[in-house]
């Protein structure tokens, strides 16, 4: 039985031997590669990524790669093509066909049909004189010396060669599409990577109430106006523009300086020339702000017009942290 030591080295193990291979790929990548992404980059159709077994499973994830970062791309699964499901490439598109032998059964088949078509293949291959590399218009080498497999059977080292000449490949696209942030929002609307992306300080303060006192607004009002609001804060204007706040924080420490607080008002307790937030700002820029300034709550406006308050926790609502 391995104790908690030799499972630890088994992992540390596996890792560095599927980091060498990784880094080797970088002595494989040639004018092929380069190739391949400056015809699809310059092509009018599609991407369709197929492969079998493990070969499969890396071909739906750079399938997602490519298409959440602007290259259309469909996965064909190799086995269904040559049993009906050919019907997915049409005239302009490109097949990326993924094997590390190169030489299994539905590769053979498959190939060759492609070719019939008149499409293009690019092959992912650790094997450059096999059937597939044979064949290809162009071959992206993903050899690997061993499996991280001390068997050196289940695929491992060489399915993660595989993925990570998709990413290069994706990324090279990316790059010559002039992909942008802007271009990755749309295409991530959901969850807080997509709205990290879009969501904007003004689609937050919507939601809040808009807590204000004057400099001349007695304390009791202004305990009763932040309390009212809930936000823990509120602005201090004059005429209709931010000169300051009072916070919780104020509050507290007034009341442990001050026993008599009729005669205060808001002018004498305030932070003048408060951290604002433009309306239009990115969320995250308002929680980068937060964060550099150690306060939980920032003061909105909209063309120097004070519209109100975003909270810490109106970002962390909406999975922003």
């Amino acid at each position: 039985m391995k104790n908690k030591n030799t499972i630890l080295k088994i992992a540390k193990q596996t890792i560095v031997e599927e980091s060498n291979a990784i880094m080797n790929l970088v002595n494989f990548l040639d004018e092929d590669f380069e190739n391949a992404v400056e015809f699809v980059h310059n092509s009018n159709g599609r991407i369709i990524v197929t492969g079998i077994g493990k070969s499969a499973n890396i071909a739906t994830k750079i399938v997602a790669t490519l298409n959440s970062t602007g290259s259309p791309a469909i996965f064909m699964h190799a086995a269904d093509a040559i049993h009906g499901d050919l019907g997915i490439i049409q005239k302009n598109d490109v097949v990326v066909c993924i094997s590390k032998s190169g030489n299994t059964p539905e590769i053979k088949v498959l190939v060759p049909l492609i070719k019939n078509y008149g499409n293009k293949v690019i092959a992912i291959t650790g094997n450059r004189d096999s059937f597939l590399g044979f064949q290809a218009d162009f071959v992206l080498n993903s050899y690997v010396e061993k499996e991280a497999c001390p068997n050196n059977l289940a695929p491992t080292s060489s399915t993660t060669a595989q993925l990570v000449i998709g990413d290069a490949f994706a990324v090279c696209l990316l790059e010559m599409n002039n992909f942008s942030s802007k271009d990755f929002a749309k295409y991530h609307p959901g969850g807080a990577l997509g709205k990290k992306l879009y969501l904007r300080v003004r689609d937050l303060v919507g939601n809040n109430e808009i807590p204000s006192v004057t400099t001349q607004t007695p304390i009791k009002d202004v305990i009763i106006e932040i309390s009212k609001k809930r936000l823990g804060t509120t602005a201090v204007l004059e005429n209709d523009k931010i000169i300051g706040i009072i916070t919780d924080g104020d509050l507290r420490r007034m009341l442990k300086d001050n026993t008599d607080i009729s005669n205060l008002i808001a002018s004498d307790i305030m932070s003048r020339n408060p951290k604002t937030i433009e309306a239009n700002a990115m969320a995250i820029k308002a929680l980068e702000t937060m964060e550099n300034n150690n306060i939980t709550q920032i003061l909105v406006d909209d063309n120097s017009k004070y519209i109100g308050v975003v909270h810490l926790h109106d970002l962390l609502k909406e999975g922003i942290f």
